[in-house]
C-alpha cells in the first residue's frame, strides 16, 4: 500500500515528543515568620482595600497626589504602551495559525526595444506590436498546517509575554502609588522638622533677649550672651538642609505626577508649617487587611505574576524550538487571470493555481538541537527568577512588618521623652530666671529637647513611610479580579 505525502507527514508529526510538563514551583508556608507582629496591625474592619490603600491614611492631599500620579505618571504611560505592543504581538502570533488571503493586481505598459533579443526576433513576424499591456489579477490563499504545534506554541508564548507585560504595568502602578506616598510623607517629615527648628529658633531668640536684659542689669556675663548667640546661630543653620530636603521631595512629587519640577506639588503640600501646627504631623496609620498570607501574596505581587508568565513563555518557546525537528506543510492556491493586451474577463485569461509546500530541516548540523537547548536554558533561568521573586516577596513583607511594628513601639516612648524634656527645660529656665540654675543647664536642656523633638518629627514620617512600604510589599495598588 502506498502512503500519500500528507499522510506520511501526519504520521511523522504524531511521533513528536510529548510536551514537557511545566516545572513545579516551591510550596509556600501557611504563615509569615513575623505572623504575630503582623496580626497586631490587621483588622477585619476599618482596613482599606489593597487596591487603594492610600485612602486609609484619611489624608485628602495624599489621595489627590496618588490619583494624579496614577493618571499622569510617564513611567506608567510607558508601561501601558509596552502592554499594547505585547498585545499586538500576541494577536499577530495568533493570526499566523489562520489562512492568509491576499489580493493583487497589476497593469504594466511597455514599449519593447527593437534591439533586445525579443524585439529582434518578434520584429520579423507580421503584425508585431512594440506597445504591450500586461494585465494580471488574482486572489490567493495560503495556510500552514501546524502539525507539530510550533505555531500554537508561538502563540502561547506571545500571550504569556503579553500577560507578563500587563503584570509589569501593574507593578509600575504599585510602585508609582507607593513612591508618591513615600515622597509625600518625606516632604511632610521635612515640614515637621522645619517647624521644630523654627520653634526652637524662636525659643533661642527669646532666651537671648532674656540674657541680654540680664547682662544690661549686671546679672549675666558676656560669655553667657555669646553662648546664647552661638546657639541661636546653630539653630538657624539647621533650617537650610531641611528646606532643601523639602524642595527635593516636592520636585520628586511633581515628576511622579508627570509635571515639571516645582509647579504643582508646592501648591498641594502646604509649606512653612509653624510650630502651632506641628502636632498635625502625627499621621493616622491604617490597619492591614486580614486575608493576606504567603499564598495570597504570590497571587497579588505583580513582580511574581510577571515572572510566572515569563516562565510560561519560556516553556512555550521550547515547543516552538522542538517543532523545527518536523516538517512544515503549507497549502495554498490562487484564483486569477492574466492577459496581454486586454480580454482579462474571459475564460481564456483564467489562470488558477494550487500548491503544496514542504519545508523540513533534515540536516543542519545540530542547529535545531542548539535552539532546543537554548530554549530549555531560558526556561531554567525563568524558573530561577520565579523562585527568587517569591523569596524576595516574602522578605519584603517580613522586613516591612518588623520596621512598622518597631517604629510604632519607638514612637510611644519618644513622645513621652519629648514631654519629659519639655518639662525639664521649662523648669531649668524658671530656675535660671530665679538665679538657682546656670545658663549651661538651660542650654543643655535646650539641646536635649531639640534633639528629641526633631527625632519624633522624623519618626512620625518614617512610621507612615513604613506603612506605605508594607502595603507595597503586600502588592497593594491594583484590583485583582475575584
Amino acid at each position: 500500500m502506498r502512503l500519500s505525502p500528507l499522510l506520511v507527514v501526519a504520521l511523522l508529526a504524531a511521533c513528536a515528543h510529548a510536551p514537557e510538563p511545566p516545572p513545579q514551583l516551591p510550596a509556600m508556608n501557611e504563615r509569615f515568620a513575623n505572623h504575630a507582629l503582623l496580626a497586631q496591625h490587621r483588622g477585619d474592619t476599618g482596613a482599606p482595600a489593597l487596591s487603594d490603600w492610600w485612602l486609609g491614611f484619611e489624608d485628602p492631599v495624599l489621595t489627590s497626589i496618588a490619583r494624579r500620579a496614577l493618571d499622569q505618571n510617564l513611567d506608567l504611560a510607558a508601561a501601558i504602551a509596552r502592554v499594547e505592543q505585547s498585545r499586538a504581538v500576541a494577536r499577530a502570533a495568533g493570526a499566523q495559525r489562520l489562512p492568509q488571503i491576499a489580493a493583487q493586481g497589476q497593469v504594466a505598459r511597455e514599449r519593447q526595444s527593437l534591439l533586445s533579443p525579443e524585439g529582434k526576433l518578434a520584429n520579423a513576424f507580421p503584425g508585431y506590436q512594440r506597445d504591450l499591456t500586461l494585465q494580471s489579477l488574482g486572489v490567493g490563499a495560503s495556510w500552514e498546517a501546524d502539525l507539530a504545534g510550533g505555531l500554537r506554541s508561538g502563540e502561547a508564548a506571545a500571550v504569556a509575554e503579553w500577560q507578563a507585560a500587563e503584570a509589569g504595568r501593574l507593578g509600575v502602578q504599585v510602585s508609582v502609588a507607593a513612591e508618591a506616598a513615600d515622597a509625600y510623607f518625606r516632604a511632610r517629615g521635612a515640614q515637621a522638622r522645619i517647624a521644630v527648628a523654627e520653634s526652637h529658633l524662636r525659643t533661642q531668640a527669646r532666651l537671648l533677649e532674656l540674657i541680654q536684659a540680664r547682662f544690661q542689669g549686671g546679672l549675666a556675663t558676656q560669655r553667657e550672651v555669646a553662648e546664647a548667640q552661638a546657639l541661636l546661630l546653630q539653630a538657624r543653620g539647621t533650617l537650610p538642609p531641611l528646606r532643601a530636603e523639602l524642595a527635593r521631595q516636592l520636585h520628586r512629587l511633581d515628576v511622579l505626577m508627570g509635571e515639571q519640577a516645582g509647579t504643582v506639588a508646592p501648591s498641594l503640600v502646604v509649606m512653612g508649617a509653624s510650630a502651632s501646627r506641628e502636632r498635625s504631623y502625627a499621621y493616622r496609620v491604617p490597619t492591614l487587611p486580614a486575608d493576606i498570607g504567603p499564598a495570597e501574596l504570590m497571587r497579588r505581587r505583580p513582580d511574581v505574576i510577571a515572572a510566572e508568565r515569563q516562565l510560561d513563555a519560556a516553556q512555550a518557546r521550547i515547543g516552538v524550538a522542538t517543532a523545527e525537528y518536523y516538517p512544515r506543510v503549507t497549502l495554498g492556491g490562487v484564483l486569477g487571470a492574466e492577459s496581454l493586451n486586454g480580454r482579462m474577463l474571459t475564460s481564456a485569461a483564467f489562470q488558477p493555481q494550487a500548491f503544496l509546500g514542504l519545508h523540513w530541516r533534515l540536516f543542519d548540523f545540530g542547529r535545531v538541537d542548539a535552539e532546543v537547548a537554548q530554549a530549555k536554558g531560558a526556561r531554567a533561568e525563568a524558573l530561577a527568577q520565579v523562585k527568587l521573586r517569591m523569596l524576595r516577596a516574602g522578605e519584603d513583607v517580613e522586613n516591612a512588618v518588623v520596621m512598622l511594628t518597631q517604629l510604632e513601639a519607638q514612637r510611644g516612648d519618644l513622645e513621652e521623652e519629648v514631654r519629659a524634656h519639655q518639662m525639664a527645660r521649662d523648669a531649668a529656665e524658671d530656675a535660671y530666671k530665679g538665679g538657682a540654675a546656670s545658663l549651661i543647664e538651660v542650654l543643655q536642656e535646650d539641646r536635649l529637647l531639640l534633639a528629641s523633638r526633631d527625632q519624633l518629627a522624623q519618626l512620625q514620617a518614617d512610621h507612615a513611610r513604613a506603612a506605605v512600604a508594607t502595603f507595597r510589599a503586600l502588592g497593594g495598588g491594583w484590583a485583582r479580579p475575584g
